[in-house]
């Protein structure tokens, strides 16, 4: 069984890494290619390209400038332990044992914008780069025509060898669209976080978020192998719903009414 999740915005490169293991990203010549493109951008240009702030953007165009093909020092880290938006917060990676870390490696894929696909031991340098960003090159004139069918391939040779044939989507739609979907040799389950809100259910961003974080770090935790065991996921208030859920998409609420 593989899961996949995307990247986060909010980054921790300030705490220490505790750990020497590392490997390297995949994809590392395209990366050195975007990060090539990014470097001519002015810091206006890169504000509007991304749609966020002066200072952002400022900090963004230092990032780029310093970026190296082969990282080291403080200015890199191991991708799981390096991001911390709201689904890494729920997974609360920092206190994983190696034997966690080794689980997740095996098993846990994180897409991006940057580096394409990354594993959670592959060392990453800060960056900001969405999935969704409209920069054109020579490839197209977005990142879903950048990366084409590399992210697929990628996946696809990673099922065959796991054997399992099940990948558990548990990324945003920005970032699933690119893995070219119907082109996935495998069953897709995509869980579905929902609250309670009367007179029926509904899925709330924030609080699904971090669902997903609590869902991969149950899956790590636990060592889950078969996708079935994932119904039996009763953290922080979920429960399986059968009645919500169909072949394709497990429905897991928290509120009154259970179905």
């Amino acid at each position: 069984m593989i899961i996949l999740m995307n990247s986060s915005k909010t980054l921790n490169f300030e705490q220490p890494v505790r750990i020497s293991k590392r490997t390297v990203p995949e994809f590392l010549e395209d990366c050195e290619f975007l990060v090539s493109e990014l470097r001519k951008f002015s810091v206006s240009r890169l504000a509007r390209l991304m749609g966020v702030s002066e200072n952002l953007a400022v900090l963004n165009v230092k990032r780029y400038k310093k970026w190296l093909t082969s990282p080291g020092g403080s200015d890199a880290k191991q991708t799981l332990l390096a991001f911390k938006g709201d689904i890494y917060a729920a997974m609360n990676s920092d206190r994983y044992k190696m034997k966690d870390l080794d689980f997740a490696q095996k098993h846990l894929r994180i897409l991006s914008g940057l580096y394409g696909i990354l594993r959670p031991l592959d060392l990453i340098q800060p960056y900001r780069l969405e999935m969704a960003t409209k920069l054109a090159t020579d490839r197209g004139k977005d990142l879903y025509r950048f990366w084409g069918t590399r992210i697929n391939a990628s996946l696809n040779k990673m099922l065959k060898k796991e054997q399992s044939g099940v990948l558990v989507n548990l990324t945003s739609a920005e970032y699933f669209k690119a893995t070219k979907p119907k082109l996935l040799k495998a069953k897709v389950i995509t869980p579905v976080f929902k609250e309670y809100k009367d007179p029926s259910y509904r899925v709330v961003a924030i609080y699904a978020k971090k669902a997903r974080g609590l869902m991969c770090n149950y899956i790590v935790q636990n060592r889950i192998t078969r996708v079935e065991d994932l119904q039996s996921f009763n953290v922080d208030g979920y429960r399986f719903s059968s009645g919500l859920s169909s072949q394709k998409e497990w429905v897991f609420t928290r509120g009154e009414i259970r179905v």
